[in-house]
């Protein structure tokens, strides 16, 4: 029997090898039992992202829910994570799930749980139906007939993408940006944002906005190195004033300059404080992940914000999302919320915020980042994955532990935290940070400095050491 464990955020593993329909059913029977000891007459909303046979396995997940007796909203087609967490909200459901891999290769596919407020899952309670997933499923989910569920009021339709356009619509000031000179260009990664992205702007300018579970071959992550081909074509235009991506399951962005410069989501975090302060005379708690860039806490303390750090894993920022008034939270590698919205990353919805930034103050997205510059100073930001063997990362972890680590090169470290993975300062606003990933098999070596010379010197001096 396969050990099936939760990861960041989610269970994920290789399809046909351990993602299987008969492990999706187990892990939907221990959901199932939880639920069922959770809530009185509880409910979920499914879907399912671009992926390989994601149909497939909603419907399996489907059918043991079903067999339970709880009631199941299903998504027609392929959905975003945000579009479930949405549903579940608006549906008032007591979980919902996604079928997907979000960001992993397209050989892997995965379980998210999302909680009835509309974000991931407490840890707590991911750790509850993780401790009771039992070898096998009950076998009369394999009998359950979807039409005759309908039948009986077990399965609904959830009509989640124009559910969450509806939601677009009444938040944003689109007509604000249909109407400025801002020329617009999207790249879906073959993933679910597609659709939506299509009906909110027809005369967007798109790239791999077509169904292909395969993603030729590229991991649909927005980072640079996965989005040359977006990078060159709004550098071939010439004319394109910003540029989107979303991942698989649309909850991580990824954002161009009209010059086909990448924009990482620390600056976007920033760009989005200080837009929803200053221009929109909002305010709140800010609270982002222990890997993004110290320039956060420039920010907040110019506008009196207070600020949490927290783990890695939105699932920690959710947590405080859920309880306290939290203007905006996010985390490095392209998931961030903001307030008005549900919980829960959301790479289109953050993507039209910046975009309304652009179209109501006229300015581009450069001059932009240039306000946030006149805070807290200038700063780039790298982050480069280690694919090394299990003994040297092991070693390299024992070695942050014991406190081996003095210096990198010439860098010397002043201190560290180690909140999540091992933090390196060698000053205040430059630092090192080295994290085992919690959903590929990984080391990520992560550094902050002045200017991009910087930040990849101190890498390139940190690889020296670490792989000696």
């Amino acid at each position: 029997m396969t050990k099936i464990k939760f990861g960041t955020d989610g269970w994920r593993a290789i399809i046909a090898q351990d993602f299987t329909v008969d492990n999706v059913a187990r892990v939907t029977e221990a959901t199932s039992r939880w639920l069922l000891k959770n809530f009185t007459a509880p409910s979920v909303v499914v879907g399912h992202d671009c992926r390989f046979a994601g149909e497939l396995f909603a419907e399996t997940t489907t059918k043991v829910f079903i067999a339970h007796g709880i009631k199941v909203y299903l998504a027609k087609g392929f959905v975003s994570t945000p579009m479930i967490s949405l549903g579940a909200v608006r549906l008032k459901t007591s979980l919902g799930i996604i079928i997907t891999a979000s960001h992993n290769p397209p050989s892997y596919n995965g379980y998210k749980i999302k909680g009835h407020y509309g974000g991931p899952l407490a840890p707590e309670h991911v750790q509850e139906i993780e401790d009771i997933i039992p070898p096998a499923a009950i076998t009369s989910w394999q009998t359950i007939d979807l039409k005759e569920a309908a039948d009986r009021g077990l399965l609904l339709d959830a009509p989640l993408e124009d559910m969450y356009i509806k939601h677009v619509e009444q938040s944003f000031d689109l007509d604000a940006i249909k109407n400025s000179n801002l020329v617009l260009a999207y790249d879906a990664m073959f993933g679910a944002g597609q659709r939506v992205m299509q009906r909110l702007f027809p005369d967007i300018l798109k790239l791999h906005c077509d169904y292909n579970p395969g993603f030729h071959g590229q991991a649909p992550e927005p980072i640079h190195k996965n989005l040359i081909e977006f990078s060159n074509f709004i550098k071939s235009k010439g004319n394109i004033s910003c540029g989107l991506a979303t991942d698989g399951d649309a909850d991580r962005i990824g954002l161009y300059d009209g010059a086909g410069n990448f924009v990482d989501s620390h600056h976007i975090i920033l760009l989005l404080i200080h837009y929803l302060v200053k221009y929109k005379k909002m305010g709140g708690k800010v609270a982002t992940a222990f890997s993004t860039t110290v320039k956060i806490k420039n920010m907040c303390e110019h506008y009196g914000l207070p600020l949490d750090v927290v783990k890695i894993g939105f699932k920690y920022i959710c947590s405080i999302m859920v309880k306290e008034d939290v203007l905006v939270g996010g985390e490095e590698s392209g998931g961030i919320a903001i307030k008005g919205h549900i919980p829960e990353r959301d790479g289109i919805w953050m993507g039209i915020t910046i975009w309304e930034f652009m179209a109501k103050t006229g300015k581009t997205l450069n001059q932009l980042i240039d306000e946030v510059y006149a805070i807290t100073g200038t700063f780039w930001f790298e982050r480069n994955d280690l694919h090394i063997s299990d003994a040297i990362k092991e070693k390299v972890l024992a070695n942050c532990k014991s406190g081996a680590y003095n210096a990198f090169g010439k860098y010397k470290v002043q201190r560290v935290d180690d909140l999540d993975g091992y933090k390196f300062f060698f000053d205040d606003n430059t630092w090192m940070m080295i994290r085992a990933s919690g959903t590929e098999p990984v080391l990520r070596v992560y550094a902050e400095g002045a200017d991009k010379h910087l930040a990849n010197d101190i890498l390139s001096e940190a690889k020296k050491v670490l792989l000696a």
